[in-house]
């Protein structure tokens, strides 16, 4: 692709955010770096898709405060996991990830257990373990 072909279809939608770095000939067909917003369909999928997982990490968000759900549910929504993923990091089986994202089983678990969660996560125990946080966060 040359570098006037780098597509810079619609700025205003990414709101200046976001720039892909793409790879274009310049004039002595030499490879140059272009910032490119990118083709328009494909900003209104990425836009879509956003508003979705922050659809999800707000349901997340509205079970935990109401006792639905454990904190670890919130998490997992906010770093884009699923039970199958998260048990590969800690070591255990999806249906046991399951089972902690009950608050029954989640408030028994032990100190190590929460430990393996948090590093999951790349945050504390005491910062993954904090309602107050999760009431004012935001994507």
């Amino acid at each position: 692709m040359r570098k006037e072909e780098v597509p810079q279809d619609d700025e205003n939608m990414l709101q200046g955010k976001f720039k892909k770095l793409m790879y274009a000939t310049d004039g002595s067909e030499h490879y140059t770096e272009i910032g490119s917003v990118g083709w328009e369909a494909e900003n209104i999928v990425n836009q879509q898709a956003w508003e979705e997982i922050k659809e999800k990490v707000d349901d997340a968000r509205q079970k935990v405060l109401t006792g639905q759900a454990s904190i670890l549910l919130y998490h997992m929504e906010k770093n884009l996991m699923d039970p199958s993923i998260l048990s590969g990091y800690i070591g255990v089986l999806p249906f046991i990830v399951k089972l902690h994202m009950k608050p029954f089983f989640f408030n028994k678990l032990s100190k190590k257990t929460l430990e393996k969660y948090a590093y999951a996560f790349r945050m504390s125990v005491g910062d993954m373990l904090d309602i107050e946080k999760i009431k004012t966060s935001d994507l």
